[in-house]
């Protein structure tokens, strides 16, 4: 039985696809506590943008050098293996993502040794536990707006990509692959920014919630950075589909895209 898996090109297809995905979305989820500028990495000058009465520079997570990648293989796995198959991988990964945070609270927990924390005063870093616990101990309203706003932007990608290849077939794989993303991308932004920074706070009274006006403008300014992204990796969704199609073969790749629209 185990050797037969090994046989089957599809199965090690999605086995592959299935491994890339999760790892780019456990990851992202890990990275996004770093705040980036995109002016000072790429040596441009200070973009102050305003927008709805807010002003800001080009900052963004560290996650979303990696988001835009996970919904692209989104897209690439329903083309093959169908909403079902994307959906269990999206369900498969939030469970992943939320498994790995209790196992990194439970970490943070842990009564640090007294050489240890003192490791690297060195290089600046004057108590290692403190650092171990900013970066890893992730607000709790911060990973609940990130895992419900994936899984509603995956269900709606799904969908959405599902939609306009049954009314294009096999044609305009730009399109569907674009448009689902741009749409579940903005969803994702909008969702996890409101829950984190406006709804949460509001609630919980821990930290000033973002005004309405500061909200929509980060929110804009996310979502057309995640839009230019997957425009510029139409390439390689096109890439990505001829390589599967050569690893597959043409009539074995035809016929799990055709299987993959009854899923």
């Amino acid at each position: 039985m185990s050797s037969s898996i090994f046989k089957s090109k599809p199965t090690i297809l999605f086995l592959v696809l299935a491994g890339f995905f999760v790892t780019n979305a456990l990851v992202a989820q890990f990275i996004g506590v770093k705040i980036f500028s995109l002016e000072d990495t790429f040596g441009f000058d200070t973009f102050n943008w305003s927008i709805f009465g807010a002003t800001g520079s080009l900052q963004f997570t560290a996650g979303v050098l990696l988001w835009p990648v996970v919904f692209v293989m989104t897209d690439i796995i329903n083309e093959y293996f169908g909403r079902r198959g994307v959906l269990f991988l999206s369900f498969l990964a939030v469970f992943l993502i939320a498994y790995a945070f209790v196992m990194v609270f439970a970490a943070v927990g842990l009564a640090p040794a007294d050489w240890w924390q003192s490791l690297n005063v060195e290089q600046g870093i004057p108590n290692m536990q403190d650092a171990f616990r900013v970066i890893f101990g992730q607000g709790m309203l911060i990973i609940t707006g990130s895992i419900i706003a994936f899984i509603v932007g995956q269900i709606l990608d799904a969908w959405v990509f599902h939609k306009i290849r049954s009314l294009t077939g096999s044609r305009f794989a730009w399109l569907r692959a674009t448009a689902s993303t741009m749409f579940s991308q903005l969803i994702d932004s909008v969702l996890v920014l409101y829950i984190a920074f406006v709804l949460g706070p509001q609630l919980t009274g821990s930290s000033e919630p973002w005004t309405l006006n500061q909200f929509f403008a980060i929110a804009f300014v996310n979502s057309t950075y995640k839009l230019i992204a997957a425009i510029i990796l139409i390439p390689a969704i096109y890439g990505a589909h001829g390589l599967i199609d050569l690893y597959l073969g043409k009539e074995r790749a035809q016929m799990l895209k055709a299987e993959a629209m009854k899923l």
